[in-house]
């Protein structure tokens, strides 16, 4: 290898972006050795199907989740463990809000809008806790992770409620039906996307980004240069409830249903393990909104693949948790230093 590879090389693994993506890949590829059928995709009924399809359309929840859980992240090191309870509150009011089968309350549009405003409310709760209480990340979103499903099972009456009557509710949690014409993509795919792209652009053509940076690095200095540190991150919170509000109406409309006991049941996890995984730190300041989104799209594709193998349920968080042990630990800047220094132990005893 000459000096120019090599030089490429080191330019590639040292980008941030280089093991998020490298864990992707690798996951795919087992994933093909173990089942040649595994990147197959057909067309039935004017819509793709497959298990990348079934992929990217699971992980458009979790992507979404993973912006949110970014960005609390990066401004406060912390986590917000509410974000699965807001979206089955969220979710609840949005099929409660149209009404079920039998009544007809509002439109689905005004009920969606009401459940982002909860969503949002949510958001504030947790960011006024810990940003002005200074209350722990993870002990503020504690309450509502708590007492989200409870204020969900209210909402339903500890019911299953379904919502068969309306046929355009199930658009944003499946697929856009125009008269006769059905797009080929789920519709989450295209919500997610759209998403991303709005945060992105917010946060690189507004100095909004770079606030949050600051105030995750040190947010006492952050207030010396005129910046509201509190406000800053309460807004990150405000968004994060956004969009669990998001998520949850996805997974209501997908089933057209909702079951306050499984809606964003653990998706807290994920999205936490979606922004480690994509390389954030979690102790805050700088992030990676690219790196959270590969992340995601990870966590869903081993989900994806262990079922697929046949994986028992009971022993799909077993295997998942294994993996992604292998894989943060594989991008801790400590086992690399760890890794140096046995290399250089070992060049010594070379030597000597």
């Amino acid at each position: 290898m000459n000096n120019q590879d090599q030089s490429l090389f080191k330019r590639m693994t040292g980008n941030k972006l280089f093991l998020p993506v490298f864990c992707l890949i690798l996951v795919l590829i087992i994933n093909e050795i173990v089942n040649l059928s595994f990147f197959a995709i057909k067309i039935n009924e004017g819509v793709l199907y497959g298990i990348p399809i079934d992929i990217i359309n699971r992980a458009s929840g979790l992507v979404i989740l993973a912006l949110g859980m970014t960005l609390t992240v990066a401004s406060s090191a912390g986590t917000d463990i509410s974000v699965g309870a807001v979206s089955a509150l969220t979710g609840a009011i949005m099929v409660v809000g149209v009404g079920t089968e039998e009544t007809y309350k509002m439109p689905w549009i005004c009920a969606a809008l009401l459940a982002m405003l909860v969503g949002c409310i949510c958001g504030a709760w947790n960011g006024f806790l810990v940003s002005y209480l200074k209350i722990q990340p993870m002990v503020a979103t504690l309450i509502l992770y708590t007492a989200g499903r409870g204020m969900a099972q209210i909402v339903t009456g500890s019911f299953i409620l379904q919502q068969k009557k309306v046929a355009s509710f199930s658009y944003m949690g499946t697929f856009l039906q125009i008269g006769n014409w059905k797009c080929p993509v789920p519709t989450p795919v295209f919500v997610a996307a759209i998403m991303v792209a709005l945060t992105v652009l917010l946060l690189t053509k507004t100095a909004m980004g770079l606030y949050i940076q600051s105030v995750g690095i040190n947010s006492a200095a952050s207030r010396l240069v005129g910046l509201n540190s509190k406000f800053i991150a309460f807004l990150t919170y405000v968004f994060c409830g956004f969009c669990a509000a998001i998520n949850g109406m996805i997974s209501t409309s997908r089933t057209a249903s909702i079951d306050a006991n499984n809606v964003g049941l653990n998706q807290e996890l994920d999205a936490i393990l979606a922004v480690a995984i994509g390389g954030n730190s979690l102790g805050g300041g700088k992030f990676s909104i690219a790196g959270s989104v590969i992340g995601a799209v990870t966590i869903q594709a081993l989900t994806t693949s262990l079922y697929s193998m046949s994986v028992p349920s009971d022993r799909v968080p077993l295997v998942k948790s294994i993996v992604v042990v292998v894989i943060v630990s594989l991008q801790s800047p400590e086992l690399g230093k760890m890794y140096r220094s046995f290399k250089a132990k070992r060049a010594q005893k070379g030597v000597a």
